[in-house]
């Protein structure tokens, strides 16, 4: 069984904006597993710097998303 034709990893039926929706999907995941991770450790910094780890952790997740999809990135 090819793994990128049954989760549609290579080639999504809508292209590149079922690619990009993807993408958020795994950017809003990591954003709040990585407050959750803060809550969780009970780190008490700012707002702000919680905020601004769950930002970066999104964006990361967000290209190399689209990155792997889109084939410029091998998995391992």
């Amino acid at each position: 069984m090819d793994r990128d034709s049954v989760l549609n990893m290579r080639d999504p039926p809508d292209g590149w904006k079922d690619q990009v929706i993807n993408g958020a999907i795994m950017a809003g995941v990591a954003a709040f597993t990585t407050l959750a991770s803060i809550s969780a450790v009970g780190i008490r910094a700012e707002p702000g710097t919680a905020a601004l780890a769950a930002c970066i952790a999104a964006g990361l997740n967000f290209f190399t998303s689209l990155a792997i999809q889109r084939g410029l990135k091998k998995e391992e």
